[in-house]
């Protein structure tokens, strides 16, 4: 698997298998057991996706030793201040069987963000988190934030496809050493993009799907991909984009698909009524 150096020196997997949405207690540990064995070595879970026990029951019934595993999970909103943190920080830990974590996010961009911040920057000095980072940030809560920080985020994991390719807020990022994180890679299976004639012609082109040239693109493009699936044949696919390469002019037929349109706005004040409502345990 291909890395990406992170502005802390950590490597990071450049394709990471997504856990959003699938259930605990079986299913995830299933699907994480077949990504490993597919050949990810990154997965990406959160508390919020309560099943961090799967995930973590799965990398340690795997054979794989822990040190060739990237794991990443994520702080929830109700977690969020510096005590709560501190007390979520160990809860992933305990639910991943783990005595460290690769990376540690900050979830959702509301509540008391900078003192779970702290917590985080803690963690890190601690040794019980190696990088830490942020998500759903946009260019105006970076400013918001920024400056409570003592530790600089190592990614920021924001929705990321051809459709939406987040141009200015990729700038101040690259400005920070930030490296974006792509949720939705491939546009929650969006048909209109996988079905689009420029991505289709370059799949014809290389012989590949159109989800595997989206994920090259997306590669080349120096960003980490989370794609997900639990059917075993395309998570091999989603990860067999190492052996072509996209030129110049193909990528910049890429870039030209952006419609600066996410689906999703953290600015969007519902959105931050609704998340902030939504609890994770007792």
């Amino acid at each position: 698997m291909k890395t990406f150096k992170l502005n802390n020196q950590e490597l990071i997997p450049a394709v990471g298998f997504g856990v959003f949405m699938i259930p605990n207690n079986g299913p995830t540990y299933e699907a994480t057991l077949a990504a490993l064995k597919a050949g990810y070595r990154h997965i990406d879970t959160a508390a919020g996706y309560m099943n961090e026990s799967d995930v973590g029951k799965a990398i340690k019934d795997s054979g794989i030793d822990r040190s060739e595993i990237f794991i990443t999970s994520k702080l929830w909103l109700q977690d969020y201040g510096y005590e709560n943190a501190k007390k979520g920080i160990e809860t992933s830990l305990r639910l991943l069987g783990v005595d460290y974590i690769d990376l540690y996010l900050l979830h959702q961009p509301y509540g008391d963000y900078l003192g779970a911040w702290k917590a985080l920057e803690e963690a890190v000095n601690e040794g019980k988190i190696k990088s830490i980072g942020i998500s759903n940030i946009t260019v105006n809560l970076w400013n918001k934030f920024k400056d409570g920080m003592n530790i600089m985020p190592v990614v920021n994991q924001v929705e990321f496809n051809p459709f939406t390719q987040q141009k200015e807020l990729r700038k101040v990022m690259d400005e920070n050493h930030i490296r974006l994180e792509a949720w939705y890679p491939l546009g929650h299976g969006n048909k209109a993009l996988l079905e689009n004639e420029t991505i289709v012609a370059l799949a014809n082109k290389y012989s590949k799907n159109a989800g595997q040239v989206i994920l090259r693109w997306i590669y080349q493009e120096g960003v980490i991909s989370l794609p997900k699936s639990i059917n075993p044949e395309r998570m091999r696919g989603n990860i067999d984009i190492f052996d072509f390469e996209l030129t110049d002019k193909e990528m910049e037929s890429i870039q030209a698909l952006d419609t600066g349109k996410p689906t999703h706005n953290p600015e969007d004040p519902a959105n931050e009524t609704r998340l902030m409502g939504l609890k994770i345990h007792d």
